[in-house]
Order: C-alpha cells, then sequence, then structure tokens
C-alpha cells in the first residue's frame, strides 16, 4: 500500500504542474486518492472526498427557492439560487445533473451539498444559478430529456427576469446525462419553446454525442432503445455542428476512456465543421464525479473555462 501511495503521489504532483494557472491546484493528497480511486464513475466515494470541503446550509448571502415547479410531471421541478442583496441583471447559469438516464437528482438528499454547489459557485461568480432535474427512463424515454430542458429553458426565459437574471443570457450545462440531454436539446430545433432555442451557450460536461461510436450500456438503452437503427437520428453529433449556439465542451482526465473518446470525437468535429471548433477543456487531475464535486471548493480548470466562455459571448 505504502508503494502504491508512493506511485500515486508521483503521478498526482505530474498532474498537479499540469493545473490551471487561474486557480490553485488540487492537493497532492486528493489528487492520489482520486487516482486510487481510478478511471470509474463512483459517486460514492467521490463525495465522500469533496463534501467535507463544501459549505453546510444555510448559506450566507445567498436566497435559496427550492422545489419550483416547471411543468406537469413530479419531476419538473428546479432550485433558483440568488444573491441575497438586489443587483443588476446577471446571466443564468442552468445545471443540469447526471445519473445514467435511470437516476440522479438536482440534490441527492436534504444534507447532500451537491449540486448546490455549482449554484454557489455561479452566484458568486456572477450568474443567478438554477438548478433543474428531469423525468428518467425507464418510465419516460428519449425525447422526455430533451423536452424537460425545453420546459426549464422557457420557464427560465419567462421568469427569471423577475429574480434578477437576465432571459438574453442564458447558458445551460450538463453534467454526464445531463450533458447528453443538453447536446441533444440544443442539437434538436423540434424541442425548443423558445425563438432559437433561447441559449446564448452551451456547456456539456462529460457527455456522449454519437450513439454509434461505441455500444450502449443498459441504462442507455433504457432511454435511448434498443432499436440501433434510430441511434443516428438520437445522436447529438450532427446536429451540434450545425447549431448557432456557442458549445463548450469538457471531459476529465480520469474519465472513463469511452467519456474521452466521445469528447475528442466532437471536438475533432467541430473543428471541422462550418462553425468552428468548440471551446474544449481536458480537466487536469479531475474524475468524473470530481469535476463536479470539485466546484466551490477545490481548484478545477474547469470553471475557468466556463468563465471565460461565458466572458468570450458578451
Amino acid at each position: 500500500m505504502t508503494l502504491l501511495r508512493t506511485a500515486l503521489a508521483a503521478v498526482a504532483a505530474v498532474l498537479a504542474g499540469a493545473a490551471s494557472a487561474h486557480e490553485p491546484p488540487m492537493s497532492e493528497d486528493l489528487a492520489w486518492k482520486l487516482l486510487e480511486i481510478g478511471r470509474v464513475v463512483d459517486p460514492a466515494k467521490t463525495a465522500a472526498l469533496f463534501a467535507p470541503l463544501q459549505v453546510k446550509e444555510p448559506y450566507e448571502g445567498m436566497k435559496v427557492e427550492r422545489e419550483v415547479k416547471f411543468g406537469p410531471a413530479d419531476r419538473h421541478l428546479l432550485d433558483v439560487f440568488t444573491p441575497e442583496t438586489a443587483s443588476s441583471r446577471r446571466p443564468v447559469l442552468i445545471f443540469i445533473h447526471g445519473g445514467a438516464f435511470i437516476g440522479g437528482n438536482k440534490r441527492t438528499n436534504p444534507t447532500s451539498p451537491f449540486y448546490d454547489n455549482v449554484m454557489l459557485w455561479a452566484v458568486h461568480n456572477g450568474f443567478v444559478g438554477v438548478n433543474a432535474t428531469y423525468r428518467l427512463a425507464p418510465q419516460s424515454p428519449y425525447p422526455a430529456g430533451a423536452e424537460d430542458l425545453a420546459a426549464v429553458v422557457a420557464w427560465v426565459a419567462g421568469k427569471i427576469g423577475e429574480r434578477g437574471g437576465n432571459p438574453a443570457r442564458i447558458y445551460l450545462m450538463g453534467h454526464s446525462a445531463g450533458a447528453v440531454h443538453v447536446a441533444n436539446y440544443v442539437s434538436h430545433p423540434e424541442f425548443y419553446k423558445v425563438k432559437d432555442g433561447g441559449l446564448a451557450g452551451a456547456v456539456m460536461v462529460s457527455g456522449i454525442y454519437d450513439l454509434n461510436a461505441s455500444p450502449l450500456g443498459d441504462p442507455e438503452i433504457a432511454y435511448f432503445g434498443s432499436d440501433s437503427s434510430r441511434y443516428a437520428e438520437r445522436s447529438s453529433l450532427q446536429g451540434l455542428l450545425a447549431t448557432k449556439i456557442p458549445l463548450m465542451i469538457a471531459a476529465a482526465e480520469l474519465d472513463p476512456p469511452r467519456f474521452v473518446e466521445q469528447f475528442n470525437l466532437l471536438k475533432q468535429a467541430t473543428c471541422k465543421g462550418p462553425n468552428g471548433c468548440a471551446r474544449a477543456a481536458m480537466v487536469p487531475q479531475h474524475s468524473h464525479m470530481s469535476e463536479v464535486y470539485a466546484i466551490n471548493a477545490a481548484g478545477s480548470r474547469l470553471t475557468d473555462e466556463i468563465l471565460e466562455f461565458v466572458k468570450a459571448g458578451k
């Protein structure tokens, strides 16, 4: 175990040297623990590392609206985070959680810091934050996710002005399955309820964009179906190349290989497409879960890149 820890710490030190200059690098101790967990999706072990670093409720200087309805389904719920004191109209960051299409929530339990942490970071960095959930497979298969995001965007466009947000500057961010839903929404204009999609930009973190690039797992089949002849039309790749909505894509250095492959596939495709390269970030040191669990607690290139992406779109 000592030899393993020494080896992992050495690799972590190398990775730390590659971290963004805009934020302090993750501690060596956290880095080797993530390396020890490995290139797997392990929410429980990863949460145990980062939950103690996150702030607890009540959140100072923050106003939080919980369980706001945006549609008729039981899971059509969102939370809105705004600064306690009034300010000029802010851009809006909508966050869409993951969960392999069959699970997950905007908050896993009433004491969890995830994904309030994304909202706190958003407000601290000049946004109004909206944290939304959606219907799950197999009860609600494709295209339920994209339909639900369309309803979220429509609610934000119509209601966020009275909460200090700017409906002309809505950014939609998704992680894992949430990134897939964001990509499907952006790439399929038939789902839009707001003119031109209603977005100033879309951020997709560790998503899947071409369903034919590798075999689908059971959770993905539960959502997209077992008929592979439909996978091309249900993929987002071609629509993402055609959209005028500015795109940012990201993946984690310790992501399972499939997510890295999909990141590279979309990155290369956009650079050959008609609208030019999407902003792309490979997040050093982090894993599939830590890239979002670390937000508002530990250094990550991801948040730097999001701020630069938004700044470029002003």
